[in-house]
């Protein structure tokens, strides 16, 4: 038997019309002031206009954080926590997509009354010392996983993100309600479902913490994404289909959370840094390349994952073949969903190449866990091969 180690988050709720009740989950930790964190997207949309008399029934304060931006800055981090400790919050609960998410954890940390850290203090692994306050997650897209992640990305300065890795992130509660996502725009739900597509390959392929129950969570994740994404995006009133997608998000974010990511991601932050390309598109636009530079190392494990996406066109092979043949169903995938292809498509620039591959190198957390090394030089001529 392989050793291994897997956490997750303590309970998942999947129900739908259940973020209806959410001021009774809320009411349930035995907290009566609440922070929920969010963006003002989510306020626009109405997707809390429901939820919010629940909370006064309840007998429950609420305060309402609704300023958090894409790749949200360390400010923003530190408006929020400064918001839970004036409404004196007892829960903080993370309502909308990754980022309002891995703002809600760190606030959590950070707001607790017997919290003595900074926020700089918590930059990189195990740094997180002390209890947070109890922590509930709905998601609204289906990408990130950030509900059962101990991890959350803060945007450091004008072109740098650092991650934030601790057990005492991994979140309390988790909430899915599909409908939530019945609204994302075709873009949206698309860049969304290759991210989470990009956790379950990684997590599958990952050098150091692959684990048997990483691997079928990563499988499974793997299976219910493809089979659903295209229904999602060009028919997003498909419930099932949201539905499955949430639950494909969340498994992969449950594979990942304990076999982590590597070069997919580790090219992907630069280019949300210099060029504010969305997380899951800059994933999207490496992934093709990433994967074909790993091949020599992987190719065995990409073809065990090839028959989960292809079915029936998966022809039979030998590991290279089946691997290739993984890596071109993806490409025509993000095609057909109509994603950009290339670096060049999103306004990247061919000079900022060589900046955006030292910059790649700076995220040794994640390069450490691919399948084969990555050089400098390496992360170039992938950059240059997604151009």
């Amino acid at each position: 038997m392989k050793t291994f180690s897997f956490s997750t988050t303590n309970t998942i709720l999947c129900e739908v019309d259940g973020a209806a009740r959410l001021a009774q989950h809320c009411r349930a930790t035995g907290a009566s002031r609440v922070l929920l964190v969010t963006d003002a997207g989510i306020l626009n949309a109405g997707l809390l206009d429901g939820l919010l008399p629940g909370f006064d029934c309840a007998d429950l304060r609420l305060g309402i954080f609704d300023r958090v931006e894409a790749d949200p800055k360390s400010a923003t981090v530190e408006a929020a926590v400064h918001a839970a400790r004036a409404l004196g919050a007892e829960l903080i609960v993370g309502f909308g997509g990754g980022s309002s998410m891995d703002v809600a954890k760190v606030v959590a940390v950070l707001a607790h009354p017997d919290c003595r850290q900074s926020l700089d203090e918590l930059y990189g692994v195990g740094n997180v010392r002390g209890p947070r306050l109890p922590l509930l997650q709905v998601p609204t897209t289906a990408g990130t996983g950030s509900e059962v992640t101990p991890i959350a990305i803060v945007t450091t300065g004008e072109t740098t993100k650092a991650g934030i890795v601790s057990p005492h992130l991994q979140p309390d509660i988790a909430l899915l309600d599909p409908k939530l996502t019945l609204g994302l725009p075709p873009a949206v739900t698309a860049a969304t479902g290759i991210d989470a597509m990009v956790h379950a390959i990684e997590a599958y392929t990952s050098a150091h913490k692959k684990n048997p129950v990483s691997d079928m969570l990563a499988r499974e994740a793997l299976r219910l994404l493809a089979s659903n994404i295209a229904t999602a995006t060009h028919n997003g009133t498909d419930l099932k289909a949201r539905g499955d997608m949430l639950l494909g998000a969340l498994y992969a974010g449950q594979a990942f959370a304990n076999a982590p990511v590597a070069a997919v991601h580790a090219l992907a932050y630069p280019l949300g840094g210099h060029f504010h390309i969305p997380h899951g598109l800059s994933n999207s636009l490496v992934l093709p390349q990433v994967m074909r530079f790993n091949a020599p190392a992987a190719a065995p494990l990409y073809a065990q994952l090839a028959p989960l996406v292809m079915g029936g066109d998966c022809r039979d092979g030998g590991p290279e073949q089946m691997s290739e043949a993984l890596i071109g169903w993806l490409e025509n995938l993000i095609a057909e969903l109509g994603l950009p292809c290339r670096l060049r498509d999103c306004g990247v620039t061919e000079e900022s190449l060589p900046q955006l591959a030292a910059d790649a190198m700076q995220q040794q957390r994640l390069l450490v866990n691919n399948p084969r090394a990555v050089s400098e030089a390496d992360a170039l001529a992938m950059y240059r091969a997604a151009y």
